[in-house]
């Protein structure tokens, strides 16, 4: 083990022996940090080598009823279709053929509507994306990157939302990155002391 391995392995020990059992976490995800990281975790998904984008629709309940990702549509498969964003014939790019994030979470719904649930989206949606949306019932977007706002298609968009009603707004991360440990399930076995020995009696 290096020294960064070691050092690395010191802190992840440090905050596991230090976690008071007695008493709830304080480090928990907050509602918004939930929906938006399962919007990213559904991008992983996405075999877009450009734009990995992920959406995640939550009714009043807060409970998630759709998720999706960029992708191809069923039947068309990823290795023959063209994931290119530029080519001498528009029918050789992926933007004729590839489903939308939003598209997709809409569509694989588990309940009879989205109606008045908020979408979390990594991306402002474009203009078909926003018709959609607005089609189907949703109320609210909360969106991470609003970095095509100057193109046309999230203007019509903004325009769309603005009147009928949707309300979309910025999601700003109060931490940086969220992690995904695979071992901190078994984080107490991973404690667990050797049991001090008996002393032994004369």
């Amino acid at each position: 083990m290096n020294m960064v391995e070691a050092e690395s392995s010191k802190e992840v020990s440090n905050a596991i022996f230090s976690r008071d059992v007695d008493k709830k976490r304080e480090d928990y995800l907050e509602w918004t940090d939930y929906f938006m990281a399962t919007a990213f975790l559904a991008a992983k998904r996405s075999k877009d080598p450009c734009s990995q984008v992920g959406a995640c629709i939550v009714n009043q309940e807060k409970r998630i009823v759709g998720v999706g990702y960029n992708g191809m549509p069923f039947g068309c498969s990823d290795d023959e279709y063209p994931w290119k964003k530029a080519s001498t014939s528009r029918l050789e790019t992926k933007y004729l053929y590839v489903c939308h994030a939003e598209m997709n979470a809409i569509l694989n719904k588990n309940c009879s509507d989205v109606k008045n649930c908020t979408i979390y989206v990594a991306l402002f949606p474009c203009n078909e994306c926003a018709k959609l949306i607005i089609q189907s019932g949703i109320s609210e977007v909360v969106y991470m990157s609003d970095k095509h706002s100057a193109k046309e298609e999230t203007i019509a968009a903004k325009r769309m939302f603005d009147s009928a009603g949707i309300k979309y707004w910025q999601y700003v991360p109060k931490r940086k990155q969220i992690t995904i440990d695979f071992t901190e399930i078994d984080w107490n076995r991973m404690t667990q002391l050797p049991p001090t020995p008996l002393k032994e009696t004369k």
